[in-house]
């Protein structure tokens, strides 16, 4: 914006002092020619085009569209959902609400799902469409495969168990599971097992959770992490798959 200011008033200085005849006769030839903006990235701006992107169905997978019964909200009645997708498959199913400006284009025969919204020039639009079409990613891979998260406990003592039982906290659902850890505190951390994930300890400093739901399983990963956060002196904490962290030099006074 400066850079662009500065050429301006220097042109119009250039002009002045032209017709003022206060300029040298040998510099007339190079400000007589138009100046030209130059800048700084060499390739041009393109938008993202996740949301364009087709989605892949496995056979196992099914989807089914179901009509929401419309509600009335003052100012919001364009943001309400009008359709939601019920996604099955082999290990359970989940359901989506499509936003009302966006159209998913389901073909059986190509097993293929590609989303479009109605005018991809308003922003909020642009935004729901890759957003959309990543949850839909996210809920098809689910029902068919499965989420995994893998916890790693680095540090001198540091444990986790799946119990079925917790003097802590109480059970939220019939058959709940507790992860317990020992992370360096002196009372014990039990933390309950969302449902429909799956919680396990191939290792004791391993805690393997599994879902559908990819959300559900990820925000149960950042729960256990914030008891021990990876701290970067000795290299200690609770890393979510494969996180690694820079180590910094001791401080020495």
């Amino acid at each position: 914006m400066s850079r662009i200011l500065t050429q301006s008033c220097f042109k119009q200085l250039s002009q002045s002092s032209l017709r003022q005849g206060s300029l040298p006769v040998f510099l007339a030839p190079a400000f007589s020619y138009p100046q030209r903006t130059q800048s700084f990235s060499t390739t041009s701006p393109t938008q993202s085009r996740v949301g364009g992107s087709s989605i892949s169905v496995p056979p196992e997978v099914s989807l089914k569209f179901i009509d929401l019964p419309q509600v009335q909200v003052r100012g919001r009645a364009k943001d309400i959902p009008k359709t939601a997708i019920e996604v099955k498959g082999p290990l359970g199913q989940l359901t989506l609400n499509i936003p009302p400006f966006v159209a998913v284009a389901h073909d059986e025969a190509l097993r293929k799902a590609v989303l479009s919204v109605q005018d991809s020039e308003i922003p909020h639009q642009r935004a729901m469409w890759g957003t959309t079409r990543a949850n839909l990613q996210n809920y098809v891979l689910g029902v068919s495969e499965g989420h995994i998260c893998i916890l790693s406990l680095v540090g001198v003592g540091y444990r986790a168990s799946v119990e079925s039982t917790a003097t802590t906290v109480e059970p939220e659902y019939p058959g709940q599971q507790f992860v317990s850890l020992k992370v360096g505190y002196s009372h014990p951390i039990e933390l309950g097992v969302p449902q429909g994930v799956k919680a396990s300890t191939p290792q004791p400093t391993r805690i393997l959770l599994e879902g559908v739901d990819k959300s559900v399983v990820t925000q149960f990963a950042a729960e256990i992490r914030e008891w021990r956060k990876p701290e970067p002196y000795k290299g200690k904490g609770i890393f979510v798959n494969g996180e690694t962290i820079k180590l910094k030099a001791k401080k020495i006074r």
